[in-house]
């Protein structure tokens, strides 16, 4: 009884199938054989007129293409794509493997034109008495098919170009007709094989060869050629990683098709089918994750974006935001960075070496190239990547660029009132009385539109009013001038600079060399801003230091120098923003006075053995410890926090010049190797600049006298000698003390020895002070 249901069933069955075979053939003979005459019914009559009205040209983007980002020396250190496709000419793929594609996917492809009425029919016919099911497309058709699936970029669109129906079949067979008009079959195959999916990630017959063989496709052997074109007619069943018996029986069944129609020998399919497959397996990995400078290529690829959109990337709609990282992922863009491997080398070693990679504290740094804002470097102490120990944040890079809203940047903010006070003609001598604590009266408010810690301020009367500070542990009480208060970087010395320079000037100097709060907005204008209370990012702050480095010359950030489309075409990027900050005499007496920050002030020990200067920063209630520095031909600015809140989790005792000082010693040294080591430049004009007494201590007169007017001082002797120790002649001491600041011309005393210790029978008769008359 089974038995004769069974056989019902397959006699049903069967019925059905010719039903169906002879609607389609219907359809195939009334718009091929006779265009406006039905012969299968009303279904197929209806066909062939809606066949007639399709649109003919098929409208498609082009294939998606990897898109790679190529460092300053041209090598490549980062692929962008969703689809892993490396495009090549029909030329650069082996002639084996083009007969094995052809042969196996349809041998008449060069004998006829869209549609094989004979290879259809024959499946057709196949199909009813065979529970499989045998395809008819075309290789052209195939294509069609494919450049469909991969211009859709919505999942309802994914359906209705797979949907299994005589409409999406006869719309594939219309557009193929056309292709076969305007296209060769040559252009048509090599299209299709690199259009093509070939399972584990690989779309075209080169990204394929490269997956499985590590090699080409140019050189593919016959093995490997069958292998691969037997793939495509069901990517998953036949992929060879995941199921390798059945890719077996594919390859072997694409071998001997190619034996029966005599393209090799029976001799050869036999040979190549008792080979087990052998795998050399490349894993196409892509993203910023694989590259060699992730938080680089992070910050290049929010560049990207914003290229792409035209500027507007973080102003469209989430699904608009992912068609631009679309467009980055398959528009098959070459990227001209300005990464220079060598120096993103001794940032890494450097960060890793002084912050454990795996701990919640964290070391960040960026390079810029002085006067052109060129950045060599981006990198942080956490290794890049999502689990335990890693992060996906750019910490040191803005909001804009993947970052956070960045860290506060302590004292190295007193840089820009500095320039601002020297600038606006404040002597370098002016002194000011400077104790561990002061309050500061009066400050004039700055209109202000924007957020600052969460708030959001509109408003005129921004910033004003009066501030009670006190100095950090590294820092000293007493009168300083400008010279001696930013080597020791005397908080209440600046507050009460700041007072004189204008808040307002002080923050516009800043914003002058492209500062801007982390998160995009621009500088709150407290007065503790010259304190570093803005919260701000690694790259922003090299690439002020490197304004000052190039002499007042400001160029904004820059990580893309060229960008080239799939065609071959160059992007047009946005304008740099380059211009003079500063006179480059201001320039150069900031330059001057941030050298002795690394020989006699808080960074003392942290110098490069080359012309350097640089600022430490300690942040409020040490919550971060931040460094900027720089050569004439290098800028680097290093921080050190707790990524998990600054606030939340603080770095007690750490001070600008210890972690974050030494990051950027290690790193600039590691980096500057090897090259030039220029001066800076002398400041062309006075700017009520002091001078350091030099110590002359047991020297003679004379040469205690010329190395004092050499440092721009007038000398006097004492009239009378002084009792000591020391050899007749020589000098025992000055006044002012050596090492003390002073105007240059200031007269120093020299107090000169008698050759006889004090207390001798022919001192002083009262033993009294010094100098007293002979």
């Amino acid at each position: 009884m089974l038995d004769a249901k069974t056989d019902r069933g397959k006699a049903l069955s069967t019925l059905v199938r010719l039903l169906g075979a002879g609607v389609v053939a219907g359809v195939l003979v009334a718009f091929i054989a006779l265009p406006g005459v039905g012969s299968a019914g009303l279904t197929a009559r209806d066909a062939a007129n809606n066949f007639e009205d399709m649109d003919s040209r098929l409208r498609t983007t082009p294939p998606s293409e990897k898109t790679v980002m190529y460092d300053a020396s041209g090598k490549p250190v980062a692929t962008f794509f969703d689809k892993y496709r490396e495009s090549v000419r029909l030329d650069q793929v082996a002639p084996i493997m083009r007969t094995a594609m052809v042969d196996i996917e349809d041998s008449r492809f060069y004998e006829h034109g869209a549609l094989d009425l004979k290879g259809t029919i024959r499946a057709l016919a196949s199909n009813v008495e065979s529970e499989q099911t045998q395809g008819g497309s075309t290789l052209t058709q195939q294509y069609v098919k494919n450049l469909l699936v991969d211009s859709a970029k919505t999942q309802e669109e994914y359906r209705e170009v797979t949907a299994p129906t005589v409409a999406r079949k006869l719309r594939e067979l219309r557009y193929a007709l056309d292709i076969e008009q305007r296209m060769t079959k040559d252009q048509i195959l090599e299209g299709y094989m690199n259009v093509a999916y070939f399972s584990a990630g690989a779309y075209g017959v080169q990204a394929a060869s490269k997956r499985y063989f590590s090699k080409p496709a140019s050189k593919l052997t016959l093995g490997e050629a069958a292998l691969l074109a037997g793939i495509t007619q069901n990517p998953t069943a036949y992929d060879p990683i995941r199921n390798p018996k059945d890719a077996r029986k594919r390859r072997d069944t694409v071998l001997y098709r190619m034996a029966e129609l005599k393209h090799i020998t029976k001799t050869q399919a036999d040979q190549e089918a008792a080979k087990p497959i052998l795998l050399n397996r490349t894993d196409p990995v892509g993203g910023c994750e694989s590259s060699k400078a992730p938080y680089f290529c992070e910050y290049v690829k929010y560049d990207m974006l914003n290229i792409l959109s035209n500027g507007k990337y973080w102003e469209l709609k989430p699904k608009q935001r992912q068609d631009v990282v679309n467009k980055l992922n398959r528009g098959g863009y070459t990227i001209r960075t300005t990464l220079d491997m060598d120096d993103q080398r001794a940032v890494d070693q450097s960060l890793r070496g002084h912050v454990p990679p795996g701990g919640n504290r964290v070391g960040a740094e960026a390079m810029v190239e002085p006067g052109t804002g060129r950045i060599r470097a981006i990198g942080l102490s956490k290794r890049f990547g999502a689990g335990k120990g890693r992060t996906t944040i750019n910490l040191p890079a803005d909001a804009l660029h993947g970052g956070g809203n960045g860290v506060s940047a302590g004292s190295t903010f007193k840089v820009f009132t500095l320039a601002a006070a020297l600038n606006q003609g404040i002597p370098v001598n002016t002194s000011i009385n400077s104790p561990q604590t002061t309050s500061v009266n009066g400050f004039a408010p700055c209109k202000y539109t924007g957020t600052y810690q969460g708030k959001k301020y509109d408003n005129d009367m921004a910033g004003g009013g009066n501030w009670t500070l006190s100095n950090a542990g590294d820092s000293e009480a007493g009168n300083f001038n400008l010279k001696s208060a930013t080597w020791h970087s005397v908080n209440t010395f600046y507050a009460q600079l700041e007072k004189r320079v204008g808040v307002c000037n002080a923050v516009k100097m800043a914003e002058k060399f492209g500062m801007k709060q982390g998160n995009g907005n621009a500088l709150y204008p407290a007065p503790s801003q010259v304190l570093g209370t803005n919260d701000i990012d690694m790259v922003h702050l090299a690439a002020a230091y490197a304004g000052f480095a190039a002499r007042g010359k400001y160029c904004a950030p820059l990580s893309v120098t060229e960008v080239i489309d799939a065609d071959g075409k160059k992007v047009k990027l946005p304008k740099q923003d380059c211009h003079q900050a500063v006179d480059e005499a201001v320039a150069d007496k900031v330059n001057s006075i941030l050298q002795g920050v690394l020989t006699k002030g808080t960074a003392a020990g942290r110098s490069l053995g080359r012309p350097a200067a640089g600022k430490t920063g300690t942040c409020e209630e040490f919550t971060c410890a931040v460094f900027a520095g720089f050569t004439p031909t290098l800028a680097a600015a290093t921080a050190y926090w707790d990524f998990r809140g600054p606030w939340q989790y603080k770095v007690y005792g750490v001070y600008g010049a210890d972690i974050p000082g030494g990051m950027w010693q290690q790193s600039m040294r590691n980096a500057l190797a090897g090259t030039p080591a220029p001066s800076f430049s002398t400041p062309s004009r006075d700017f009520g600049d002091t001078t350091r007494v030099p110590k002359v201590k047991g020297e003679t007169v004379a040469a205690a006298t010329a190395k004092l007017k050499e440092a721009d001082l007038t000398v006097k002797v004492a009239s009378g000698s002084v009792d000591s120790d020391q050899p007749k002649g020589t000098v025992v001491s000055t006044s002012p003390d050596a090492g003390t600041e002073v105007p240059p011309g200031t007269t120093v005393i020299l107090y000169v020895s008698n050759g006889r210790k004090k207390g001798d029978a022919h001192g002083p008769p009262d033993g009294g002070g010094w100098p007293w008359p002979n």
